[in-house]
């Protein structure tokens, strides 16, 4: 009697802990249904916030349109592609020798907002300058950034500016510890 009493209970046991696992799963399953209907909601709202974002942005680009300034090109005279023609003049830098010279072709172009100019050789572009024009002067600078092994400067001024040819300076100045100077010459490319 004892053993069957003892298997009653073991039995009334099972049945009772399964009762109470149903009943938690029961629970777990409409937590999970709540807690997708909030993720629902949430991914809603995250939307019309975007859209909202998104409309605002758009009302203050139109109001500040008129403010924006005006595209930065060059004068028909100087945009376009010219043949250079570089030649050192003074260094005392052992990467560069008096006479050393190097021809490549420059592009004078702009970008959204500031005029460029390209240095290309070989079709592959070698540099870009950020310039400046008052109308009788270009002033070019080019920087390499902090992850380069050297630091080089270069600035090019170009003071004599006609139809068919450009002539200037330009100066280059490696980790600030040694310069170079270069007379530049620009004849206008002309295209066969």
């Amino acid at each position: 009697m004892c053993n069957t009493s003892r298997i009653f209970f073991f039995a009334f046991l099972i049945v009772f802990s399964s009762c109470q696992d149903t009943a938690r799963e029961t629970d777990l399953q409409q937590r999970e249904l709540a807690l997708l209907e909030k993720e629902k909601q949430l991914a809603l709202r995250e939307s019309e916030y975007k859209m909202l974002n998104q409309f605002r942005d758009s009302v203050l680009q139109a109001k500040n349109a008129d403010s924006l300034p005006a595209l930065k090109t060059w004068p028909a005279a100087i945009a376009g592609e010219w043949n250079s023609k570089v030649i050192c003049v003074d260094s005392n830098c052992p990467d560069f020798v008096v006479g050393d010279q190097r021809t490549d072709n420059w592009d004078f172009s702009s970008d959204s907002t500031q005029l460029v100019t390209k240095v290309i050789n070989n079709n592959k572009l070698v540099r870009m300058y950020m310039a400046e024009y008052d109308g009788n002067s270009i002033r070019m600078h080019f920087q390499t950034d902090s992850s380069t092994g050297k630091i080089v400067e270069m600035n090019v001024l170009l003071a004599e500016i006609g139809e068919k040819k450009i002539r200037g300076n330009r100066m280059i100045t490696i980790d600030g510890k040694c310069s170079a100077r270069f007379t530049v010459e620009l004849d206008r490319l002309v295209k066969k």
